[in-house]
């Protein structure tokens, strides 16, 4: 409770009750990430996300989850069974699903997330469901054609898991959580900078790889740390240009004084995830590279500071966090933002601060999204800037329209280099908005 904020039993009410204004009798969750939040339980099955392989089917009346019992302990047990959820084998989910549309259950099924095999089987065995029923003479003028989708009796609610949304907006334990790891992780990497900028002004030689090990050193002493939240992108001058860069022993580069140094990391602990990306240059950069960490600067900053009315989906904000960069014909080919689990996955739904404007879902207070603007130049160097906010609501002097209108709190607590890379107005933000950290 000190981590999740809320019950189990109060996570299953609020869903049951979701089931039943759609009509649904089940629904089964799939979602690694869905299962672990909804249970307050966390594991060590996927690398990087806390959580484990599992199946959940909620019903009404009960509720069943299918995982590899030799990885329960009793702890976990009694949490369960004092949650009344019953323990199955993981690999008898498609018989369940059977069980269920043999008795006509209407199961609440995402097929954006659940798999073919799980839908398959469930509308296989409703269509026998059906089939007894009319040989029985208990349908009456049966209607069912696969083609128009008409059907007397069960046919399935096919929409998004309601669990994504309820997931994405944090209580108030989840938020202070995500606070204080996040204070923890600035303090690793203060010594992790400290560490690496006297390393490089001695001379030593350093790879990619090194450097990442290192990071990983610092935070690994840290209260309550669990594992990285993703691969640590670690890249020197042109490496820092591929987005989605891996350093590996044997191929990486050195890291070069000369050359800007791009860090994008983070770290899973047991009360939240962090994700955090700093540019620096340990060297004179030369003028094109300050101008382009400017415009990026002042694109993450115009977001930060941005205020807009609640209902608000994310791709309504990505230009703020562009137009710099337009203004000179510069653009990056990513989004701007991801949503953020809480000891969960740090790539998280299903909200988004992107150029890809099919994403409608509006902000909303308690959701958790990154800032991470950037450029890149091929062959030669790439910046990326990211904080991750906390969407809160803004006392503004005039409320158009009768709303709430809502703004971003920092959960990052490490600052930006401000020499020799920043010019004009974005330094004295920096400035402004930098936060100290202090000795416990």
């Amino acid at each position: 409770m000190k981590y999740a904020g809320l019950d189990v039993a109060s996570k299953l009410s609020s869903l049951r009750a979701e089931l039943v204004g759609t009509g649904a009798s089940a629904i089964v969750i799939s979602m690694l990430d869905e299962v672990a939040w909804l249970l307050n339980l966390r594991g060590s099955d996927v690398p990087h996300s806390p959580v484990m392989y599992a199946y959940l089917i909620v019903e009404v009346d009960g509720a069943k989850l299918f995982v590899d019992n030799s990885k329960v302990t009793k702890e976990v047990m009694d949490h369960l069974k004092n949650a009344s959820v019953e323990l199955r084998p993981y690999d008898s989910i498609l018989s369940e699903i059977r069980r269920l549309a043999a008795q006509g259950a209407q199961l609440w099924l995402d097929t954006s997330s659940v798999n073919a095999a799980i839908v398959e089987t469930y509308k296989s065995a409703l269509d026998k469901y059906r089939s007894n029923l009319g040989s029985k003479g208990k349908i009456k003028n049966k209607r069912y054609d696969e083609s128009n989708g008409l059907s007397e009796g069960p046919s399935g609610v096919y929409m998004r898991s309601p669990i994504s949304l309820a997931k994405a907006l944090k209580n108030p334990a989840e938020l202070e959580g995500m606070q204080n790891c996040h204070l923890r992780d600035a303090a690793a990497l203060a010594q992790f900078w400290c560490w690496l900028e006297e390393e490089i002004h001695n001379n030593v030689e350093l790879t990619e790889v090194d450097v990442a090990d290192k990071l990983l050193e610092f935070r690994a002493k840290k209260e309550g740390f669990l594992d990285t939240s993703f691969d640590t992108i670690s890249g020197s001058g042109a490496n820092g240009a591929i987005i989605h860069y891996r350093a590996e022993i044997g191929s990486c580069s050195v890291v070069d004084p000369n050359k800007l140094f791009l860090l994008d990391s983070g770290a899973q602990y047991i009360d939240g995830t962090t994700d955090i990306t700093r540019t620096v240059h340990f060297g004179e950069p030369t003028a094109r590279e300050k101008e382009c960490f400017t415009r990026v600067l002042k694109g993450h900053i115009a977001l930060d500071q941005a205020v807009f009315p609640e209902n608000t989906p994310g791709f309504v904000l990505d230009a703020f966090a562009r137009s710099s960069l337009w203004k000179i014909g510069l653009d990056y080919r990513h989004g701007t933002g991801h949503g953020v689990g809480a000891a969960l996955n740090v790539h998280e739904g299903p909200q988004s601060i992107s150029y890809r404007y099919g994403n409608t879902t509006p902000l909303q207070k308690g959701m958790i999204v990154s800032n991470e603007p950037g450029y890149y130049e091929d062959h030669a160097f790439g910046i990326r800037i990211e904080n991750l906010l906390h969407v809160q609501e803004i006392n503004t002097p005039n409320r158009y329209g009768g709303i709430e209108y809502l703004g971003f709190e920092k959960l990052t607590f490490f600052p930006i280099q401000v020499s020799p890379l920043v010019e004009g107005s974005a330094r004295q933000w920096l400035w402004n908005n930098t936060r100290v950290i202090h000795k416990q």
